[in-house]
């Protein structure tokens, strides 16, 4: 009898017991192939003796110190490291404990910087549909995810969402031609109905992750989306969480379209699973805005010395060991193996991705893109008949109208092998063929 309140209560989970690169192991002795990341979120892989040691040695050294008493040298050197990388602007960091504390942290931070300019009107958010920015209240009113938001729905509703890209399934008249334009003019509209000096930021995802399973943009959105919230002033935020420290092919998905947000959130990838790490960066332009009238925000973890030394460490263990190239290498070789094994498939959709995160869409009718209903489970069934034959993938639903929808994710660690990914394709493979054959 456990007195574990667990994250997931309609079934029992194995113990897992130790992980090396790409494999974690049970109890029992049973092997895995983390195809996941666990939620996006290994990128340099499990058991790294080194990282695990620099956070020993911390904890030894000094392991808290608050941020509001003190400083310390590990957060000063993370912060100059990990600003060099940074796609802004004489970048400062705010270190917190992971992605839901890097969002709020943000949409708090735009409102200050527009208080702090004497805007003080500017408070609305616009976001987007089929987005995912976290769990906590503010994050979950900017997400744009139905079935998380659906229970909680009496407390959300502040912030104005706007459609995201979603290649597979746009209904733009012109699409695929201009679709990015297109968007851009919503998002203007929407601006514009609200009242310009109204709005304080519009938060997005440089490529959508969970919620619509990596799905790339079209090359025309993000140039189009930067130009309108310059024009009104409003401030943009972008959401890499999940994609950022490599798991696209670069050190932050930005870089793709060469855009340079006025403020970005990160998670998962930045400490690689080792420490609760996020944070949230601003360019100095937002910054010196903010100092002029404070900032009034914090949490007992932020600032963390031990987050800091991890974090340090990891984006050392990415640069030494060629890792974001590898995930641009290696996501391009899972890609093109995994349209090889599913690409005519009568069940799978679609297949894309960036980087080593990579998206398979499944349909009840390929030709119609109709999706399965929810009701029958269909990527819950996925992601059990894959962890049964030794792979864990990761799930979405609702992708197609906010209820049903079947998403499978791969964003495995960035160390997996070309025999890793060769089973990882197999598997995958035989466990959707399972699934629908019995549908």
């Amino acid at each position: 009898m456990t007195s574990v309140f667990p994250r997931v209560t309609s079934r029992s989970l194995p113990v897992a017991e130790r992980a090396r690169g790409a494999v974690i192991w049970d109890t029992s002795g049973t092997r895995y192939i983390d195809g996941a990341g666990g939620a996006i979120v290994v990128g340099i892989g499990h058991g790294d003796s080194e990282i695990a040691g620099v956070l020993a040695a911390q904890a030894e050294k000094l392991a808290y110190a608050h941020g509001t008493q003190f400083t310390t040298e590990p957060l000063e050197s993370y912060a100059r490291d990990l600003a060099a990388l940074l796609p802004l602007d004489s970048a400062r960091v705010y270190p917190v404990s992971g992605g839901s504390e890097a969002v709020e942290t943000a949409l708090k931070l735009a409102r200050a910087y527009h208080l702090g300019r004497g805007e003080g009107s500017r408070h609305k958010v616009i976001a987007r549909w089929s987005s995912y920015h976290g769990n906590s209240l503010g994050a979950l009113d900017a997400s744009g995810r139905g079935p998380l938001r659906r229970p909680y729905a009496p407390w959300l509703g502040r912030t104005r969402h706007v459609q995201a890209p979603y290649e597979y399934r746009c209904d733009l008249p012109d699409h695929p031609r201009a679709c990015g334009a297109a968007l851009a003019r919503e998002l203007d509209d929407t601006i514009r109905a609200l009242g310009p000096e109204n709005v304080a930021c519009f938060i997005a995802e440089p490529v959508v992750g969970a919620t619509l399973g990596a799905a790339v943009p079209p090359d025309d959105y993000w140039p189009a989306i930067a130009e309108v919230c310059r024009e009104h002033g409003v401030l943009l935020i972008a959401d890499e969480v999940m994609t950022g420290f490599g798991r696209t092919g670069s050190w932050f998905a930005c870089e793709h379209w060469s855009l340079r947000p006025d403020i970005l959130v990160a998670g998962k990838g930045a400490s690689s699973g080792y420490w609760p790490l996020g944070f949230a960066a601003c360019s100095g332009e937002v910054f010196d805005a903010v100092e002029e009238t404070g900032f009034i925000h914090g949490f007992t973890y932020s600032h963390s010395v031990l987050g800091s030394a991890v974090g340090r460490a990891v984006l050392e263990r990415l640069r030494s060991d060629g890792l974001i190239e590898a995930s641009r290498v290696k996501g391009e070789r899972l890609l093109k193996a995994l349209r090889a094994e599913l690409g005519e498939h009568p069940h799978v959709g679609d297949v894309r991705g960036l980087g080593l995160m990579t998206g398979i869409e499944l349909v009840s009718d390929r030709d119609g893109k109709r999706p399965f209903g929810r009701s029958e489970s269909i990527t819950e069934l996925v992601l059990a008949a894959a962890k049964a034959k030794g792979l864990l993938l990761y799930p979405s639903t609702g992708c197609a109208d906010g209820t049903d929808g079947d998403l499978v994710m791969l964003g495995p660690p960035f160390v997996i092998t070309e025999q890793e990914m060769d089973e990882a394709v197999e598997i995958t493979g035989a466990a959707i063929a399972e699934v629908t054959m019995a549908a």
